[in-house]
């Protein structure tokens, strides 16, 4: 049925609790599984003085955070695969809208089925902006499979 599944992770109980069944899935149907996180860029709207950003690398500790962050989830997922005997592959991608970039790691990586999380790290500001797992059902031509 299914032979290559994208969970796309942010770090979230939502999203731990995607990787869990999705990787459990993935075991029953003898799939492999690629573990995706987006990373937000640095915003480019905030306005840092030229002084503070020399003192205090502002950029270079963001990207710092932002990828040791990244490194966690991807680790975390990884090793629970592994331990359930699943092939697994991480990706880790920088991209200003995630919905986009899980899309397109989909197509990339040639998966066939999406599991994911039904909220992010975003929470309740989702409701009013739009929640992620939302414009990925909207937008991928894929079937996707959100865990609540």
């Amino acid at each position: 049925m299914y032979s290559h599944i994208l969970i796309p992770v942010d770090g979230s109980t939502f999203s731990a609790t995607a990787i869990e069944k999705g990787v459990a899935l993935a075991k029953t149907l003898g799939a492999k599984v690629t573990v995706l996180t987006v990373m937000e860029p640095f915003p480019q709207m905030l306005s840092i003085p030229p002084w503070y950003e020399a003192r205090y690398d502002v950029r270079s500790e963001f990207t710092r955070r932002v990828n040791a962050d990244a490194d966690r989830c991807l680790t975390e997922a990884e090793q629970h695969a592994k331990l359930v005997g699943v092939p697994c592959e991480t990706v880790k991608v920088e991209h200003g809208q995630p919905y986009e970039a899980i899309i397109e790691a989909a197509s990339a990586h040639g998966c066939d089925l999406v599991a994911m999380g039904s909220h992010g790290r975003r929470g309740m500001s989702a409701l009013i902006l739009g929640s992620e797992t939302m414009k990925v059902l909207m937008y991928s031509k894929l079937p996707v499979l959100v865990y609540r």
